[in-house]
C-alpha cells in the first residue's frame, strides 16, 4: 500500500499541526501495546496511526480527548457542596449574624499592663546549675 501523507488526513483535521499531535499520541498508544484498527504492512508506528486516521477508524475527538486526559497532571472531580451549617449551635440563622458580634477592644497599656503581670517560666534545675 502506498504511504500515507499528511494530505491524506487534512480532510479529517483540518489542522495539521493537531494532526501531527493526534498521529503522534496514537503511535505512543501503539507503542505501549493498543490494537490497531488496520493493517500494518510493515509500517512503523506513525504510519499506521496516520492510517488509521485517514481511513477513519478512528474518531480524531476520541484521540484528542485522550491526548488532553494523558497530559492533566491533576484531574478535577466534581464534589458535592457542603451543607451551610450555622457557627454556633443554636444562633439564629437570619441574616449574617454579624450585628450580634462584639468585638473587645484594649488600649496599648492595658496590653503591656498585662504582658508585665504575666509570670516567667519556672527554670529548670539544669539552668539554676550554671556552667561546671
Amino acid at each position: 500500500m502506498a504511504r500515507v501523507t499528511v494530505e491524506d488526513c487534512v480532510d479529517k483535521v483540518e489542522n495539521r499541526f493537531e494532526l501531527v499531535l493526534l498521529a503522534a499520541h496514537r503511535a505512543r498508544m501503539i507503542s505501549a501495546g493498543s490494537q490497531i484498527t488496520v493493517d500494518r504492512d510493515n509500517d512503523k508506528n506513525p504510519v499506521v496511526a496516520l492510517r488509521e486516521v485517514a481511513d477513519e477508524t478512528v474518531s480524531p475527538n476520541d484521540l484528542k480527548e485522550e491526548l488532553i486526559h494523558s497530559l492533566q497532571k491533576y484531574t478535577e472531580v466534581d464534589e458535592p457542596e457542603p451543607e451551610a451549617v450555622p457557627l454556633i449551635a443554636g444562633a439564629p440563622s437570619s441574616g449574617s449574624g454579624d450585628e450580634d458580634v462584639q468585638m473587645d477592644r484594649m488600649t496599648e497599656e492595658q496590653l503591656l499592663a498585662g504582658l508585665q503581670g504575666l509570670v516567667p517560666p519556672e527554670a529548670t534545675p539544669e539552668e539554676d546549675e550554671g556552667p561546671a
